[in-house]
């Protein structure tokens, strides 16, 4: 999965004979997983029809503050376009927008919305080889990027006067490649290592029996999905679970019994920088697993329980450079039994959930925390979806990371 997936990205576009380029580049932004909406310059039309990128991304496509020929149209506020975006990009930019947009011109939709535009601003140039070289459009280059602009450099090759030579716009694939990477470069957990334990693990009773728990495994596949988004190599250790990662960066182990997750951790450990034990791990397993089906034969059945290995326990006395997290799912006297579980298990954090409180649990789409640091402070959270819960923990891992 991308970084631009769920990315509301609006893109201008100026008069270059590059334009025509910006069909494709709608479209990569769509198969990236972005929301896409086009501005283009009244001139812009000449190179590219609204109509081609109206269906291309599916939303209208303006180029005016209003509707000449509609009296009662509504105007186009560039002011709402530029808090929508999460991020600009003007693609191809013409030494005229360039210079505009470094001097503060305000005369067509697409500078308003520039000069409104509270988000990351990407220029991509396009211009012949002559006016790219020129000492004023250097000044723009360095006027944008002073302004916190970040240019994609164009390339060298045959331009349209028929010379060849620097200015001509980069392609669509290198622009998304640009924009990804920079993203990434900038992201809080960049070059991190992250091991995610989820779901439940299934304890063999025979063959077709086993002793298990409720657990879906949701939160801690929103955790290494969150975890993704934010840089990470995530390394993701999942019992029996119907759910998939999607992101790219998601490297998902399967195992079944607590003893399977136990060395799969350890496999991993010595070299992650985070490790968060979200996991409804099995405290027992069958002393004695039947190599054949248990017949109903009996009104009493007797299984004899030995203790699993504590995982979370184990990560905690071997941890050097690793900023360790477990979960503690209570029922009561919560924050007393969660502050012993974070002492003795060596954790830098715990997230505490309680069966009491409604929405929070197993096999629900929410939950309900409170963080609690190895200083014992902590803090209390609203119900919330689980991607909303898994990004207050990021959150909160990130802020310590910095301290």
């Amino acid at each position: 999965m991308s970084v631009l997936s769920g990315k509301k990205i609006l893109l201008g576009v100026s008069a270059g004979i590059a334009a025509y380029k910006t069909a494709s580049l709608v479209r990569l932004f769509i198969k990236a997983g972005a929301e896409v909406k086009v501005i283009i310059t009244p001139n812009a039309k000449d190179f590219v029809t609204p109509l081609t990128l109206s269906t291309l991304s599916k939303n209208p496509v303006h180029s005016s503050f209003y509707n000449e020929e509609d009296e009662n149209a509504i105007w186009n506020n560039h002011v709402d376009y530029g808090l929508w975006a999460d991020f600009m990009v003007v693609a191809p930019a013409t030494a005229n927008t360039l210079s505009k947009m470094a001097n503060g011109v305000c005369d067509n939709l697409l500078l308003a919305v520039y000069l409104s535009a509270k988000c990351p601003v990407y220029f991509a140039p396009a211009m012949d080889l002559d006016m790219y070289k020129h000492p004023s459009t250097d000044k723009s280059f360095r006027t944008l990027k002073a302004f916190g602009n970040i240019m994609i450099p164009a390339g060298t090759g045959e331009l349209a006067s028929g010379l060849v030579g620097e200015g001509r716009m980069a392609e669509p694939e290198d622009i998304i490649s640009f924009i990804e990477q920079d993203i990434i470069s900038k992201l809080p957990l960049k070059n991190k290592k992250v091991l995610i334990t989820a779901g439940p693990t299934y304890e063999a009773i025979d063959p077709v029996r086993f002793i298990g728990n409720h657990s879906s495994g949701k939160m801690g596949f929103e955790l290494a999905e969150c975890a993704a988004s934010l840089g990470a190599e995530v390394i993701l250790v999942t019992g029996p679970t119907y759910l998939s990662a999607n992101h790219k960066s998601i490297a998902v182990h399967r195992i079944v019994s607590a003893e399977e997750m136990y060395h799969k951790v350890h496999e991993f450990y010595e070299t992650c920088d985070i490790a968060i034990c979200s996991a409804a791990v099995s405290d027992y397993r069958p002393k004695v697993v039947a190599d054949k089906k248990i017949k109903k034969e009996q009104e009493t059945l007797h299984i004899e329980l030995v203790k699993n290995k504590d995982i979370l326990a184990s990560l905690g006395k071997i941890k050097k450079q690793q900023f360790l997290v477990g979960f503690a799912l209570e029922t009561n006297n919560e924050i007393e039994n969660a502050k012993e579980k974070l002492k003795r298990k060596n954790l830098n954090l715990i997230v505490l959930n309680s069966l009491n409180d409604q929405g929070a649990g197993f096999k629900t789409p929410t939950n309900k925390i409170t963080l609690i640091d190895a200083q014992e402070n902590f803090k209390a959270f609203e119900l919330k979806s689980k991607a909303e819960v898994a990004n207050d923990i990021f959150n909160e891992i990130v802020m310590h990371l910095n301290e």
